[in-house]
């Protein structure tokens, strides 16, 4: 699959409630991986509704494959992007499976492809209940399923997801990161998510976009030479180890605990 210009961001600015985003300038090309990294409040969230197209810039453009994101139908956007919010809500207490098969539009194979997402998300055994009594973290791997079912037979798309592994243990975490990279890698879709989980960034990703009030500090690659700017984003003394299966290990400590 050629990697072609997916999504960009030209100089797109963003007014809401007297408060502006941006302007912000960036690229994303199919099969990236892209973490937003920034502390709570810096308008990470607010840039990734900019890339699905949920909400227009005030001043400027957002190019999905050249087409203004914001201007697609509905059916055009879910064809090309998907979007996992911060939020696993469901008003009504639907089936699992229901709420997978949302993610699809009356495609072919879609109680195939249904399984499969819930298979790949680690949530099989979950088939046949009500979301509304789920736990958190399962809630989550079935809204993971949907996004998954939504992409499962695109290729070059794009996939937005907000803090995704938040409510999740440690060793799902893991596995689940390691999910969403292959299936976008084989599919070559973009990857683009919000983090909180430094670690997550530098071993999952291989670009980290900075953002502080509403604006892009630092775009830059994911590695050791990005502590720097990480460290004065959060306010930390960062330390990375390499570990034995060639990733990072941090430790960090306020610069205040310092003084």
């Amino acid at each position: 699959m050629s990697a072609h210009q997916l999504l960009l961001l030209g100089d797109a600015v963003l007014t809401r409630h007297g408060q502006g985003f941006g302007p912000f300038d960036l690229r994303v090309d199919a099969g990236e991986r892209v973490a937003l990294l920034g502390p709570s409040g810096a308008g990470k969230s607010t840039l990734l509704k900019l890339m699905a197209g949920d909400i227009a810039p005030t001043r400027g453009d957002v190019l999905l494959d050249g087409e203004p994101v914001a201007a697609m139908d509905a059916r055009q956007r879910a064809r090309r992007r998907a979007v996992l919010p911060q939020s696993h809500q469901v008003a009504f207490g639907l089936p699992v499976e229901l709420v997978v098969s949302l993610g699809r539009w009356a495609g072919a194979d879609d109680a195939r492809w249904v399984r499969q997402a819930l298979a790949w998300a680690s949530a099989a055994h979950l088939l046949g209940r009500r979301f509304d009594q789920l736990s958190g973290g399962e809630q989550a791997r079935v809204q993971l399923a949907r996004v998954l079912a939504q992409l499962a037979d695109v290729e070059q798309g794009l996939l937005l997801v907000d803090e995704p592994l938040a409510s999740l243990d440690p060793g799902l975490q893991l596995e689940l990161l390691d999910t969403l990279t292959r299936f976008c890698r084989e599919r070559g879709h973009a990857l683009v998510a919000v983090l909180h989980d430094i670690p997550q960034a530098l071993n999952g990703f291989e670009r980290l976009v900075l953002v502080r009030g509403g604006q892009v500090q630092a775009d830059l690659a994911a590695g050791e030479a990005a502590l720097p700017a990480l460290q004065t984003l959060f306010g930390l003394r960062l330390r990375a180890l390499r570990v034995p299966d060639g990733g990072w290990a941090l430790s960090a400590r306020r610069l205040e605990a310092l003084a």
